[in-house]
């Protein structure tokens, strides 16, 4: 029997850590190193190191923030999000052939027989989770969550997240998608999804940014809570 050199076995080790790096930004993103070190138990310099070499590979990017960083002193903490080249590697083999293939059927029946294979997967995504929904309860954040794993367990390295404190809506994530080649070339998937997640969660949802469309995520804007007026709201008059 072959007996592995230190060094090969070190190798490897660093690989699978490089890879659980990688996972979670695609599942978190944006995220700082220390986020990620707290998750894997490891020191924030070791995660540095491997986020310097997927840096390198071009597999992730420093995410530019939208707003001015509210962190005072000193520098920012950077966050990362994966590249479109990670989510190619991650990518179904099967893509480009499904890809064809619908558009061969958009060929023989135009856009009317690509829509109505969209719906079909709509129907498909709803009949898959609805159990899992249903038994989650009716919280709609509960509901959200459990769907996120669901979503998870499916490749889709789906998260909920808090928006304003999680009392009015959440956001569900999904840092990866297993057709997003085939999205690209066919919209009409993506939107197909965003109704099955209405009628799952029995809301009115909003898609606001997809892999498929250049997003570093999949997000949907979910709402979970009415607003609250205070008393006397109504009655205060404009200036």
């Amino acid at each position: 029997m072959e007996r592995r050199s230190g060094g090969h076995v070190a190798e490897e080790s660093d690989a699978t850590t490089r890879q659980q790096v990688l996972d979670l930004i695609v599942e978190k993103g944006p995220v700082t190193a220390s986020s990620i070190a707290k998750v894997l138990g490891l020191t924030t310099a070791a995660v540095r190191r491997h986020i310097t070499l997927l840096l390198d590979s071009k597999e992730i990017a420093e995410h530019e923030p939208g707003a001015p960083s509210k962190r005072g002193r000193g520098r920012p903490a950077r966050h990362y999000v994966a590249t479109e080249r990670a989510h190619v590697h991650l990518a179904d083999g099967y893509s480009d052939l499904a890809s064809k293939a619908l558009g061969y059927l958009g060929q023989l029946g135009g856009d009317e027989a690509v829509e109505s294979f969209a719906a079909a997967r709509s129907r498909e995504i709803e009949r898959r989770y609805a159990p899992i929904v249903r038994d989650a309860g009716s919280d709609p954040r509960v509901r959200a969550q459990a769907l996120a794993d669901a979503l998870t367990q499916d490749g889709y390295a789906a998260t909920v997240r808090d928006i304003g404190g999680g009392t009015l809506a959440v956001q569900l994530c999904q840092g990866h998608c297993p057709i997003q080649n085939v999205a690209g070339d066919f919209p009409q998937l993506c939107d197909a999804e965003t109704l099955a997640f209405g009628k799952l969660l029995d809301v009115h949802v909003q898609r606001l940014s997809t892999l498929a469309g250049g997003g570093h995520v999949c997000t949907t804007h979910i709402p979970v809570g009415m607003p609250v007026i205070r008393p006397g709201a109504r009655n205060v008059r404009r200036k």
